[in-house]
């Protein structure tokens, strides 16, 4: 039995850890708000679909992430917003103009999972934004690399 409760009280010990590692484990981070950018996506077979950037902006105080936010533009800096995936400001096709509003709100989530999480592992990517979700890993990365100590 008392084999039993070590494994509990270490397993517990080991959870707490892990949450209070904070940013990412030993790196310690000044308090501030910083700006990541990733580099502009763009397919390899030459299609449109997808390319731009993505840019997000954290929070830290006492290092720990306290807010994010993530956006993606395209390649020539418009924001992919409510009227992303629309031709020439109509829907011209429904299916590509949901799976683009997915990606747009996947965004928003990237961001909530990042502050929940409190670091990017365990965060996985959202089936229909794949791209967002490097995009947001090399963003975050590059915020994070701004804030080290």
């Amino acid at each position: 039995m008392k084999s039993k409760k070590s494994v509990l009280i270490i397993g517990m010990l080991l959870s707490l850890a892990a949450l209070t590692a904070g940013c990412g484990g030993s790196k310690s981070y000044a308090d501030g708000t910083y700006e990541g950018k990733s580099e502009v996506f763009e397919n390899e077979d030459g299609s449109e679909e997808g390319n731009g950037y993505g840019v997000v902006s954290i929070t830290i105080k006492d290092n720990q992430i306290v807010d994010c936010t993530f956006q993606t533009y395209e390649p020539d800096g418009t924001l992919k917003g409510e009227d992303y995936g629309k031709a020439d400001g109509a829907i011209a096709n429904k299916d590509y103009y949901n799976k683009a509003q997915k990606a747009v709100a996947a965004c928003e989530e990237y961001a909530n999972m990042l502050v929940a999480n409190g670091q990017l592992d365990g965060i996985d990517a959202i089936s229909g934004a794949t791209i967002n979700y490097g995009q947001f890993q090399e963003a975050v990365k590059d915020a994070l690399k701004q804030a080290e100590n």
